[in-house]
């Protein structure tokens, strides 16, 4: 029988791909560079594939090396599991996140997988409230942990992801070519509301709030269905829609931000470890690119890396 992989080996390849460089890999594994090449080198021997190609002064992975990313994640992720289940000193307890709707659907899924897969005694007990609520309950103790659109005020989270504020309408409906533009929003609290109405107000466009709603369902389902233009970041895109931009005389919005709020928790050593969690996941998970002729992946949404999605683009219907 084969011997098997070196789980070290896999760890260091995993680190060279994420970091781009052999030299940061091995900072990262706390090996000599020559440490590290020789452990590729023994790794390509094993599997009798080139992993890496040079590109300039930078190395690439090969095709084979991308088809073996695959496998050395997996490997590396039974093995935490594998280590943790056994584990009697590993953490556990109580905690209680929250999160917007607007981003539970794309982010909780990677969130809750990863950090339950290296923390199988941790209780999860998660709230999906606006931003507003959430930094209310934070401040209360009702909360350990929240994902939050960043405010902009000083202190009040740690940014962990930036993401494009949209112009959203129907594929198949005009609505935003009415003359008095129809509107789906948050509440008076929610900072894309304001953000929508300054720059409305801006462009001297004259609106009325159609909707509102502190549910994504809601303000989703308005858009959908041809009532109501509205603004998502990219990570809240559903098929059906149409990203609208300058061409169709809506101007850029800003940036949003978001971040993690820490409660005052009884366990910091818990939430230290889903707060890293949170950001690992977070950075992991981009929208991908626009294809062309109008197709959009969406079944890969929040799982691979692309570059963000232009104004006049349709995702696709159901």
């Amino acid at each position: 029988m084969a011997a098997p992989l070196d789980l070290d080996q896999l760890h260091t390849f995993i680190t060279i791909a994420d970091t781009g460089s052999f030299t940061k890999a091995a900072e990262e594994v706390h090996r000599t560079q020559s440490a590290v090449s020789m452990q590729m080198r023994r790794l390509e021997e094993r599997l009798g594939k080139a992993l890496f190609e040079k590109d300039g002064r930078t190395n690439r992975l090969t095709e084979e090396g991308e088809r073996l990313l695959t496998y050395a994640r997996r490997l590396l992720r039974l093995n935490r599991e594998t280590l943790a289940a056994f584990d009697d000193t590993s953490l556990e307890g109580h905690i209680r996140i929250g999160t917007p709707d607007d981003y539970a659907d794309r982010f909780l899924p990677e969130i809750m997988a990863r950090f339950s897969r290296s923390n199988p005694r941790v209780e999860l007990s998660i709230t999906c409230e606006p931003t507003y609520n959430l930094i209310e309950q934070i401040k209360r103790g009702m909360l350990d942990i929240a994902i939050v659109t960043h405010s902009g005020s000083k202190g009040t989270s740690e940014i962990v992801r930036r993401e494009p504020l949209l112009w959203v309408t129907s594929a198949n409906h005009p609505v935003h070519t009415e003359e008095v533009l129809p509107i789906a929003v948050g509440r008076t609290t929610c900072m894309w509301r304001r953000a929508a109405c300054d720059m409305l107000d801006q462009m001297d466009r004259d609106y009325r709030i159609l909707f509102t709603s502190w549910s994504a369902t809601v303000i989703i389902a308005a858009v959908l269905s041809g009532q109501a233009v509205s603004v998502l970041p990219e990570c809240a895109l559903r098929p059906g829609m149409r990203i609208l931009g300058e061409a169709d005389g809506f101007g850029a919005l800003p940036d949003i931000h978001i971040g993690i709020m820490r409660g005052h928790s009884s366990q910091p050593e818990v939430v230290d470890a889903l707060a890293r969690h949170i950001g690992e996941s977070l950075d992991n998970i981009t929208v991908p690119a626009s294809q062309e002729r109008g197709e959009f992946d969406f079944a890969g949404l929040g799982y691979a890396r692309g570059t963000r999605i232009k104004p006049g683009h349709v995702l696709a219907g159901w």
